[in-house]
Formats: C-alpha cells, sequence, structure tokens
C-alpha cells in the first residue's frame, strides 16, 4: 500500500485544503483517480484524524455560503447536502447556525429583488411567494413576510 496511497493521500490532501469538502466528494474523487476501496477507506481516515475533512464544518459552510451568497433557502440547501450524503443528523446541527434574523433579512432581499409585471397585488404576492418558495424558502416565513407579519 506503500506509493500509491502517499500519492493518492498527497492529492486527496491538496483537493480538500482548496475548499471545505464533505465525504462523499473525497470517495467520488479518489474513485476517479481509480483508487482501490482499502486505499481510498485508509485515506478517508487519515484526513479525517487530521481535519481536512469534518462534515460539521462543511455543512455550516455550505449552508451559510449558500444562504449568502446565492440566496437559497433552508429547504434547498437541506436538498442538496442530502445530494451530497452528508447525513440528516448533521444537516439538522448545521442549518440551526444560520442566524434567524440573517435568514430574515436575505428572503427580505431575495423578495424586494426580484422583478414582477404585475399589477393585481394578490397576483404579485402569489409571484413572489412561488420565487421564494423554489428558491428554498419556507412557505409559511415567505407568506408571514409577504403580508407583513414579519
Amino acid at each position: 500500500m506503500g506509493s500509491e496511497y502517499q500519492y493518492l493521500l498527497d492529492k486527496a490532501r491538496h483537493f480538500c485544503d482548496y475548499q471545505e469538502r464533505c465525504i462523499s466528494e473525497v470517495k467520488e474523487k479518489l474513485s476517479s483517480w481509480k483508487a482501490r476501496p482499502e486505499v481510498l477507506e485508509q485515506i478517508i481516515l487519515q484526513l479525517e484524524r487530521e481535519g481536512l475533512i469534518d462534515e460539521d464544518r462543511f455543512v455550516r459552510a455550505f449552508a451559510l455560503g449558500k444562504l449568502r451568497n446565492n440566496h437559497w433557502g433552508r429547504n434547498k440547501i437541506m436538498y442538496a447536502l442530502r445530494l451530497k450524503k452528508v447525513p440528516d443528523l448533521i444537516i439538522e446541527i448545521g442549518l440551526q447556525e444560520i442566524d434567524s434574523d440573517e435568514y430574515v433579512q436575505v428572503l427580505k432581499e431575495v423578495l424586494s429583488s426580484k422583478k414582477v409585471n404585475e399589477t393585481e397585488p394578490y397576483k404579485l404576492k402569489a409571484k413572489l411567494a412561488t420565487y421564494a418558495i423554489q428558491k428554498g424558502f419556507q412557505p409559511s416565513l415567505v407568506w408571514d413576510i409577504l403580508n407583513g407579519r414579519t
């Protein structure tokens, strides 16, 4: 397991240094590099020991990045994390890290920045709500803000 292991470990370290990664992303990359399953598992364990892979840290960084940069809501963030095979418990803990005031502020920005050609107030609200819900925000929160309750 000598030189192949060391070579792939060094490549994986560099891959993880570039940005936060989850275990499934690293496994996928190692598989694309044709790593044997036993070598792959050893590398994952080593990267976890070195602190280069940390699912909790990944979820927090991913969630805050998607909220702040892409203006995604909790639902869309949760779905994207599930696609990355992150355990639900870690997702829940990570999403609780999102500051609720910042979350509401981002939702308000999403709603105010959307351009809608509609004169009827009801249809305007419906289109804005549909847009925000598609971005992953919870319908009840969207409607509370549109109706001035928050």
